[in-house]
């Protein structure tokens, strides 16, 4: 609610970057926890680069 964003929404974003390799969540459930997987804290600073250039 306070994003002012739809569930649907969120959870699509989810899937598709679960699906991708970069979060890995601890289960399927509503109030599951999305963590960065190995790969991506491998290359964090890419990710960090990514987010500057958004701002």
């Amino acid at each position: 609610e306070d994003l002012d964003l739809a569930y649907k929404t969120v959870r699509h974003h989810l899937d598709v970057l679960e699906e991708n390799g970069v979060i890995e969540s601890t289960d399927q459930n509503y109030g599951a926890i999305y963590l960065p997987t190995d790969r991506t804290r491998t290359h964090w600073d890419t990710v960090e680069e990514i987010i500057d250039q958004l701002e």
